[in-house]
């Protein structure tokens, strides 16, 4: 059990039966009344965002998840397979647990996996990944300073948005967190 003060984001809380993650937390101390927690949680399960308010100082289950570093090696159906880099131990990630990850994630690749009660149940890629261009259209000679942007095809799939100057086979760094080009990779 901790109180409503300990939070901070990533925490996993166990909210009348369902597991919810802390997105966002803001300690609130109003010039009148009591203090109180004002937080954004996510549902882990099914990726449900809601607000939430909890009086400062009131108790909240804290629920044990490990985090561990792995690598994502196949695609078995709906699910994915995940090796435990220490363990060696493989896990099948239900595709719902992985969620808009897949957009930006390849065979080999590492990421972060949170379980709980031997059960993968958030995973976490890295900030930015380098992927290659595998389609795009070519760039118009003279449209290359109006600043503009062109969809692109990664090699997992996924469409973004680049500059006009960016070609096929061209290495590029993609947040992914929202899917934006951050720049070219230089080998």
């Amino acid at each position: 059990m901790a109180t409503s003060n300990d939070l901070k984001n990533g925490l996993v809380l166990n909210l009348d039966g369902n597991l919810w993650t802390v997105v966002e937390f803001q300690h609130v101390k109003p010039g009148k009344g009591g203090a109180f927690v004002r937080t954004k949680l996510k549902n882990v399960l099914t990726g449900k965002v809601v607000d939430k308010t909890f009086n400062a100082g009131v108790k909240v289950e804290v629920e044990t998840v490990d985090r561990r570093d792995m690598q994502y090696l196949y695609r078995d159906g709906d699910d994915w397979v995940f090796m435990d880099e220490v363990s060696f131990e493989q896990y099948q990630v239900p595709d719902a647990v992985i969620g808009d990850s897949r957009r930006f994630l390849l065979e080999n690749q590492s990421a972060n996996v949170s379980v709980h009660n031997g059960t993968p149940i958030i995973v976490d890629l890295p900030a930015n990944v380098e992927l290659m261009i595998t389609y795009t259209e070519p760039g118009v000679q003279g449209d290359r300073s109006t600043g503009g942007s062109k969809p692109a095809t990664l090699e997992t799939g996924a469409e973004i948005q680049v500059p006009l100057f960016i070609e096929s086979d061209t290495k590029i760094k993609v947040d992914t967190r929202d899917g934006s080009y951050l720049g070219r990779v230089n080998d």
